[in-house]
């Protein structure tokens, strides 16, 4: 029993931070703050490098399992279908056009020794979090009308292509192996999600479709077992857990039950974000490698800067037959912030030993300026439009 004690008293931390962070955010002067930047600051507060209250390595398959609710969430809210409309094909010319500008960017930067890991930092630059902005975009009435299709088909891009990415060019093998790889669990997701389909219209189906608020929960359960099963595939393939989380959304989207679809949104929203997420964003913060930040302070504006010019400033070009001038450079703010990812290509950089950690850092650190920056001058460009 004592082993537990270390993982216990951080997990009480890490709960007790996730539990002040809404009313943080709504209290702090001068307008409400997204609750993930105050999950990290405050994960940065708690965590060895500030009061030593808590280690987020006794929490490590605590933290993993909510990184992979994070991206289950994401994969759930997806439409695949959408990237075939007209919004969803500018979506993928701007995100190719990031990717694109990242290469140049990120291979002048290695040249001159500023970064190490070459393709996580590439593919950093290229995200978006969409998860983190749809509630500060509708708590603003900023997703009415067409823009919401270019928005959320942006989003799922700067969400979806990087994932891939991922699973191709940072796993363990070479990219062949990880093409296959990719290849197998994306089949594995593609049959899961027949699954519902073969079953039979009796008493298995009524379990999953008709007792949804009963006492067994049995479409959650069965969530939960998806969510490991792919996540355990992906380890077993070499393949980030990202990946398996996300499919393992993809997957349920088409599993849940369309007569109670609210209810399933409901108890995901419960688990994930009332307990798996925060702990994840918390620990994350524990981990950030403040004094690699202050030692090397600009990295952080950099990296800051080229998220908005990268990802951010295709979106004037790409969208100028399709939006008006002041929706275009929301989109450019709007698709500029990122930092779920930003998190886990850090992680995954460390862990491998390619990425500087003052980079690792510098990159979350960015991610965090970004949810706080970007978001609110896409408002304010909203205020002065309906102003005028």
């Amino acid at each position: 029993m004592n082993d537990l004690r270390p993982s216990i008293d951080t997990l009480l931390v890490a709960t007790v931070v996730s539990a002040l962070a809404p009313f943080v955010s709504a209290l702090v002067p001068g307008g409400r703050v997204p609750q993930v930047v105050v999950l990290i600051a405050g994960g940065v507060l708690v965590g060895p490098q500030v009061l030593g209250l808590a280690d987020p390595r006794s929490v490590t398959l605590i933290s993993t399992v909510g990184l992979g609710f994070l991206f289950l969430m994401v994969g759930y809210e997806s439409e695949p279908s959408m990237l075939r409309e007209h919004s969803g094909r500018l979506a993928v010319v701007a995100w190719v056009i990031s990717a694109v500008a990242a290469l140049v960017v990120v291979g002048i930067l290695q040249l001159t020794g500023f970064v190490r890991a070459f393709v996580p930092v590439a593919i950093a630059l290229t995200t978006t979090t969409l998860g983190t902005l749809l509630p500060i975009l509708r708590e603003n009435n900023l997703l009415i009308g067409d823009f919401e299709r270019y928005v959320i088909a942006a989003g799922a891009t700067g969400e979806l292509l990087p994932i891939l990415a991922i699973a191709v060019f940072l796993t363990t093998g070479n990219t062949y192996v990880a093409l296959l790889s990719l290849a197998s669990i994306g089949g594995l997701a593609l049959v899961l999600s027949f699954v519902p389909r073969l079953m039979p219209s009796g008493s298995a189906r009524r379990i999953l479709a008709g007792e949804e608020g009963a006492t067994f929960q049995a479409t959650l359960r069965w969530t939960i077992a998806l969510l490991f099963l792919l996540l355990a595939f992906a380890g077993r393939f070499g393949l980030d857990v990202v990946l398996g989380a996300f499919l393992a959304g993809v997957v349920l989207r088409r599993w849940a039950p369309p007569s109670d679809k609210r209810a399933l949104d409901d108890k995901l929203d419960a688990i994930g974000y009332g307990f798996f997420i925060p702990v994840f964003f918390v620990t994350s913060g524990m981990g950030l490698d403040v004094q690699s930040i202050v030692a090397a302070p600009a990295r952080l504006p950099v990296f800051f800067i080229l998220l908005l010019v990268v990802r951010g400033l295709p979106a004037l070009l790409v969208y100028r037959q399709a939006l008006p001038a002041a929706q275009r450079l929301q989109m450019v703010f709007i698709t500029a912030t990122a930092l779920p990812l930003l998190v886990a290509l850090s992680q995954i950089g460390l862990a491998n030993g390619t990425m500087l950690p003052e980079n690792a850092a510098a990159l979350v650190g960015a991610g965090v300026l970004s949810v706080v920056a970007f978001p609110a001058a896409a408002v304010a460009i909203a205020a002065r439009r309906q102003a005028a």
